[in-house]
């Protein structure tokens, strides 16, 4: 199959930039797992218009509009490689559970796949989250507010969270499962603040159907919890772009310029497989300036 651009992942960047490919009459080949992030969340918020949908509604209505357009073709399927050919480049992706490989030539290639993440505690975590735990602050702070938090986590930047945390409570309590790295200065701003810092690990998250109700610490000790968020570790897992020698940041990340140009001429990347904020509204408007990009450079590229 020969298009003008493949896109990698149905989720708002990518969903955005099929949208605007197809009403510049561009061919697309949406190309997409259907194994989103967020699949455990209930409600997205942030999007204007679209404020407390779930995020499976969400995509379903982007994926409806925009293959109302005849340019778009769209294939549930998993991405094995992407390599460079003569013109442009040629993805390879096979359907889930079968053999049947589909081959895909096109001059341009956006990557719109998103992270995997891994929770802190995920034995524990699991139950909760998406309900009573979250993991983006921006996105679902307000909907906790008031109430008593906790912030979980294993990583160095839990001190930064737990202040945007607080706009939403004057309850809050971090917990670092015995790993999570908050130094003494860090630890002595959040105590100013009435913030205290559990550092002992944790046994247990306890709750009911109504919803998660305590931590339980290692020692014994149970705070009162109703709600709160996890710091995961996010994951970009391309592999199948390998073969393009892509520069990455340190987290893995895809770099790209201000028009989501990669650092190989005609391999572009938007949401959260590059580097900023992680929210909805932010995917889908790097996938529209993505959009409008590629759609600029095929047409000084004579196509």
């Amino acid at each position: 199959m020969d298009v003008d651009v493949v896109v990698i992942g149905a989720g708002p960047a990518g969903l955005a930039a099929s949208l605007n490919l197809a009403r510049a009459h561009r061919r697309v080949a949406l190309l997409d797992s259907n194994r989103p992030r967020h699949a455990a969340t209930l409600v997205s918020h942030g999007f204007l218009s679209r404020d407390g949908i779930s995020p499976l509604e969400l995509r379903t209505l982007g994926r409806d509009e925009v293959l109302a357009y005849p340019t778009v073709t769209y294939e549930r399927t998993i991405v094995h490689s992407i390599s460079p050919v003569p013109g442009g480049f040629v993805t390879v992706a096979k359907r889930p559970g079968s053999d049947e490989q589909t081959e895909v030539h096109s001059p341009a290639v956006l990557i719109a796949t998103g992270l995997t993440e891994a929770l802190p505690l995920p034995s524990m975590v699991r139950a909760w989250y998406g309900t009573s735990l979250h993991s983006c602050m921006d996105c679902d702070g307000y909907d906790k507010r008031g109430k008593p938090l906790a912030l979980i986590g294993e990583t160095d930047d839990l001190a930064e969270r737990a202040l945007v945390i607080r706009r939403h409570t004057d309850d809050l309590v971090v917990f670092t499962n015995g790993v999570g790295d908050v130094s003494a200065d860090d630890e002595a701003r959040l105590a100013a603040l009435g913030i205290p810092v559990e550092r002992a690990p944790i046994a247990a998250i306890e709750g009911d159907r109504e919803g998660m109700q305590a931590v339980v610490l290692d020692d014994g000790r149970r705070s009162t919890r109703t709600a709160g968020f996890v710091r995961p570790q996010w994951h970009a897992s391309i592999g199948f772009a390998d073969l393009l020698g892509l520069e990455r940041d340190a987290d893995g990340l895809v770099v790209v310029d201000g028009s989501q140009r990669t650092s190989v001429a005609g391999i572009y990347a938007a949401g959260d497989i590059t580097p900023g904020f992680r929210q909805l509204a932010v995917a889908a408007g790097e996938g529209t300036i993505a959009s409008s990009v590629i759609n600029r450079d095929l047409i000084a590229a004579g196509r």
